[in-house]
């Protein structure tokens, strides 16, 4: 029964802080307003904005293949592709959980060894996390000037640009990054019981090391760098969908997307509740009103999770025309497939 209401409580939390954060900045919303401003919005904006949705999944899967080849795994393309999308369908329902899901949809239908593909995955979130604080880094670099100059020419300082957002607001940035921090925590200290077993951990720490091997260091860079520009071409285009966002440079959209992706690593579906506080909260920084700040979050985090689910629909699809790895094929042979 204790385990029981653990696993409850585990699930929920993520779930009750998401929506608990949504349900203060939206208590008050006009939903008049938010419905007139999507019917008005540049729709064909946010359709090209779809198109980088797609663009990052796949190059990720392409490169998560990159590093697997070192280790004798050779899992399919167009399995390596549906495991992509599956996984952040997967982590719409249980946060964190898209990485076990798509090392596990290889070990199905491909016979890809479990703990090489988790290995490979933690190689993988490290690498990320490099090409995130170097894409904040020049975010900093280019707003720092901007932003002294705005708020020179606007006569606005920083305690009267702060002032607007309430205590509340301030409580809640509190919990995001206390949730953050115990999500962390939990994760390390999940990984440590998890490489008890001697053998495990040794797949498990092959996969982290087989970046060193792999054929075109060059191209796994490309493939990361492209996979960060695409999210941002992702986030970017959707600022031309709006008249009140379509005024910001690109250097302000970047800063808001970095800000925006580190608002994600708090354990809620998708981010919801932190990314909608963060990138309204930074809108306003560069001048948007707070309520069409709040509707820009909510209009494009919705239609952007809505993506992630239809591809989830197709690799759950395609996959079943996929043929799986026969059980009996255990030697070091190419696979066959049934």
């Amino acid at each position: 029964m204790a385990k029981i209401i653990k696993h409850i409580v585990k699930l929920g939390l993520p779930f009750a802080l998401g929506l608990s954060i949504l349900w203060w900045m939206y208590r008050d919303a006009d939903w008049t307003r938010l419905f007139y401003t999507v019917r008005t919005m540049h729709w064909e904006w946010m359709a090209f904005s779809m198109a980088f949705g797609v663009v990052p999944q796949v190059l990720r899967a392409l490169r998560w293949r990159m590093t697997l080849a070192p280790l004798g795994e050779r899992p399919r393309r167009r399995t390596c592709v549906d495991a992509i999308f599956l996984s952040y369908t997967a982590s719409l329902v249980v946060p964190r959980v898209g990485e076990v899901t798509r090392c596990g949809t290889l070990r199905q239908y491909d016979g890809t060894s479990f703990p090489r593909a988790l290995g490979t995955v933690v190689t993988e979130r490290a690498v990320d996390s490099v090409v995130l604080l170097l894409f904040t880094g020049v975010a900093f670099l280019i707003q720092l000037p901007m932003l002294s100059r705005f708020l020179q020419q606007t006569g606005t300082d920083l305690g009267s640009l702060f002032s607007r957002f309430t205590s509340t607001g301030y409580v809640v940035t509190a919990v995001c990054l206390l949730a953050a921090g115990i999500a962390a925590a939990a994760l390390l200290s999940r990984l440590s019981a998890f490489s008890r077993a001697k053998g495990v951990f040794l797949n498990l720490w092959a996969g982290i090391v087989s970046l060193r091997s792999v054929h075109s260091v060059p191209l796994y860079i490309a493939y990361s760098v492209g996979i960060w520009l695409s999210y941002y071409l992702h986030f970017y285009l959707t600022f031309f969908c709006f008249d009140f966002t379509s005024h910001l440079n690109p250097g302000m959209a970047l800063a808001v997307f970095c800000v925006g992706s580190f608002a994600v690593l708090v354990p809620t579906p998708n981010g919801a509740g932190p990314w909608h506080f963060a990138v309204k909260t930074m809108l306003v920084l560069y001048g948007v009103a707070g309520s069409l700040a709040a509707d820009f979050a909510l209009v494009v985090h919705t239609l952007q999770t809505m993506l992630i689910v239809v591809l989830g629909v197709y690799a759950l699809i395609d996959l079943l025309f996929i043929r799986r790895l026969r059980p009996d094929t255990t030697d070091g042979t190419a696979p066959s497939y049934t």
